[in-house]
């Protein structure tokens, strides 16, 4: 299927005129940009909502000075494309193409996958899987071939099994692929947790790390807020706290997504922010600190295969720098290993 690339040019007019050589006249004595200046590419490969509110947050934050939305559905993403160039005069100076074809793809510096099919009633998670894993065959191969040196960052859920998939798919190294993971639950959980102190989320230091789903592991014994360690400081006081209540907040974390679907029908702006925050973070070299997935063999003796969950991990333009050797206690160590499991037993079932 071809499709017409929809871009802003400078041609106009019969004959395909170059207007800008009308309006500007070079100085004398200057030489062409050198070309290893090249612009900053990001690739977003599907336009539904999550898609779309990822690309409209990297547009109003300028984050790249190209982006190239991919989809399969010709219709929808011409008219997200128009839309969102229609929106041009309001937004930092992007250029917005969109295609059907992965050629134009090329020298992405980022490629953010958000495609995924939907689940259709009465259907197994299982079977949804098995179909966005073939969904991904045809996606991950292209990307990797015409951005052979780019960071592949998946969103599609379930993003730590498809995160693997897209690592044995690409052929990239481990550092190279990662997944959207526990970022934004990381984030609903220093919100509440700030919340319940009356503090700005900000100050918070917290993690929920292991799989993004049902068998995500808070991990309280190293929250601190301004730099104060909360629980030892809880102990050393001898101020009694209940575990329920730390439960309870968990709980409320992994609820609150199915919260917004069953409420509005899907979720989007937080992942928005979520994945865009990522995207500065790698693109800018920040060096900042993410609970994404990342390949975890090995870490925190997790050792039955090689499974992608989320820990955190300081992220810059090589992608996945290290992982931050955060102390658990034995309690939830077990669980980030149980959690471990339960992605490896899903993986097990793929035949991959």
């Amino acid at each position: 299927m071809e499709m017409h690339k929809s871009s802003s040019s400078s041609y106009l007019g019969p004959g395909g005129l170059d207007l800008s050589k009308t309006f500007f006249t070079p100085i004398s004595g200057g030489s062409t940009p050198s070309p290893t200046k090249r612009p900053t590419k990001i690739t977003v490969v599907g336009v539904g909502n999550v898609g779309m509110a990822i690309a409209q947050t990297i547009l109003t934050q300028d984050l790249a000075d190209e982006i190239t939305l991919v989809d399969a559905i010709e219709n929808k993403l011409r008219g997200e494309v128009l839309d969102l160039q229609h929106a041009a005069a309001f937004l930092p100076r992007t250029k917005i193409h969109a295609s059907v074809d992965y050629a134009d793809t090329a020298d992405s510096d980022l490629c953010i996958v958000t495609a995924g099919a939907r689940q259709n009633p009465g259907e197994s998670r299982l079977n949804l899987l098995q179909r966005n894993v073939a969904l991904f065959r045809h996606i991950v191969p292209p990307l990797a071939k015409y951005s052979p040196e780019s960071i592949i960052l998946v969103v599609s859920n379930p993003v730590d099994v498809l995160t693997y998939v897209a690592w044995k798919l690409s052929g990239f190294p481990a550092n190279r692929v990662i997944g959207s993971g526990t970022n934004l639950d990381s984030s609903r959980f220093r919100f509440l947790i700030a919340d319940h102190l009356d503090v700005n989320a900000q100050d918070v230091q917290a993690y929920i790390v292991g799989e993004h789903g049902d068998s995500s592991v808070a991990l309280w014994s190293s929250i601190s807020v301004g730099g104060v360690p909360i629980l030892s400081f809880l102990k050393r006081q001898q101020i009694p706290y209940e575990k329920e209540t730390l439960e309870s907040i968990h709980k409320e974390v992994v609820q609150s997504a199915y919260e917004v679907i069953r409420l509005k029908g899907y979720t989007s702006w937080a992942i928005g922010y979520s994945v865009a925050s990522l995207a500065r973070s790698l693109l800018r070299d920040q060096r900042r600190i993410h609970p994404v997935s990342v390949l975890a063999k090995g870490l925190y003796e997790i050792d039955g295969g090689d499974v992608f969950l989320s820990l955190p991990a300081q992220i810059g333009l090589g992608g996945v720098l290290g992982v931050a050797n955060v102390h658990l206690n034995d309690e939830e160590a077990q669980k980030l290993r149980d959690s471990a499991n339960t992605i490896l037993e899903v993986q097990s079932q793929l035949g991959l």
